[in-house]
């Protein structure tokens, strides 16, 4: 099996190029809305928000893994849309860019929505639980929070 050359990317929507926020989408739908079986609105008007970062994992051309980080209002950080390909799973690539989204937030404080199965994933990346599990799309999720580290 050739080994793959893999690369994180970090662009905010104005330097991503059309064919890249196509190819980032795509991923987003084809595993969130067609194999999740959740019809939700994924365009929500935030990843062309100023203060919103993708990062995504590529191997020469499509991605195989994405995420994004809002910025809140109240200055916390909201990671969401965390997403790896069918063919990609198994191969780490969620936790190389969970890494790469934290050393691109330091140490600000960090939000997200965990699906309950996965809760114990992002603990390794610091995250606690911060509220009580509710069902979305069918889904149940998880409020977590990862706060600043004391120095």
């Amino acid at each position: 099996m050739p080994q793959q050359t893999t690369e994180i990317r970090t662009a905010s929507f104005a330097d991503l190029n059309a064919r890249t926020f196509h190819d980032l989408l795509k991923l987003r739908i084809d595993v969130f809305v067609v194999e999740q079986h959740c019809p939700y609105p994924e365009l929500d008007g935030r990843d062309v928000e100023p203060g919103t970062r993708h990062l995504w994992l590529t191997d020469g051309g499509a991605p195989l893994a994405y995420l994004r980080i809002l910025a809140d209002p109240d200055g916390t950080a909201r990671i969401g849309r965390v997403v790896v390909a069918p063919t990609a799973r198994g191969g780490g690539h969620a936790g190389r860019l969970m890494t790469a989204a934290l050393e691109v937030l330091g140490n600000r404080p960090c939000v997200l929505e965990a699906q309950s199965h996965l809760v114990a994933f992002y603990a390794r990346h610091g995250f606690a639980v911060s509220g009580p599990e509710y069902v979305e799309d069918g889904i149940p999720h998880t409020p977590m929070r990862r706060d600043p580290i004391d120095a």
